[in-house]
């Protein structure tokens, strides 16, 4: 079972909870400073951010990857999200349960590869989580896996030279077609990262989806 730095609510028990996937060759250490920084907006909320399945090649002292990526064609990206897809669902599952939760009081998020793998698990659960946020990601799932259509919201630098710009425009068309609630952000001037704007972004993002029950126009600009 995975494992990794989490935060638990600082008001009673959890109402809900927020899972934060890190990118290639980081972990979950990474991605916890945004639970730090969302914390005091939601403090019924607990988040985690579990240390990816497999040790990374190019990090080897403490680099995790969800999927192996020496080879980047839309095949082995796929082949990827789907093998790491059944050790995040056991995780994901375990967590709700731990937090006595379901799905609807989930929200999954993530960064660059954290993001593809997040995009996949939140519209190939049985179960409909309250959202997927992306931040530098790809979606990476074909429309028959398709088995719930969370809210989505999409955010990517115009700059980043790691995870092109156009994955998020590719991303938006295909949800969109799919009937999926997505709303998209891009960030001029921003590489293979994720600032301010985009923090703040996902923060509205969360809160939104959690605590007022709204949910993005799926026809949302761009």
């Amino acid at each position: 079972m995975m494992s990794g730095p989490s935060i638990e609510p600082t008001q009673g028990q959890a109402r809900s909870l927020v899972i934060l996937l890190h990118g290639y060759g980081a972990n979950g250490d990474d991605l916890i400073a945004l639970g730090r920084v969302w914390q005091k907006y939601l403090p019924h909320t607990a988040f985690v951010a579990p240390n990816a399945p497999f040790p990374c090649a190019h990090s080897p002292f403490f680099g995790r990857q969800w999927f192996d990526l020496s080879e980047w064609s839309q095949e082995a990206l796929l082949a990827g999200v789907r093998t790491v897809a059944p050790q995040l669902n056991a995780f994901i599952d375990a967590s709700l349960k731990e937090h006595g939760l379901t799905d609807k009081d989930l929200i999954l998020g993530g960064f660059s590869q954290g993001a593809m793998v997040a995009l996949h698990a939140g519209l190939t659960r049985p179960q409909q989580c309250a959202g997927v946020l992306s931040y530098a990601g790809a979606l990476l799932c074909e429309p028959q896996e398709v088995r719930s259509k969370p809210p989505i919201m999409l955010v990517h630098g115009q700059e980043d030279q790691v995870v092109l710009f156009h994955e998020m425009e590719n991303a938006h068309n295909a949800l969109s077609s799919w009937d999926v609630a997505v709303s998209s952000h891009a960030r001029p001037e921003l590489s293979h990262a994720i600032d301010e704007e985009a923090v703040n972004l996902g923060r509205g993002f969360i809160i939104s989806q959690l605590e007022e029950g709204l949910q993005p126009s799926a026809n949302a600009a761009r």
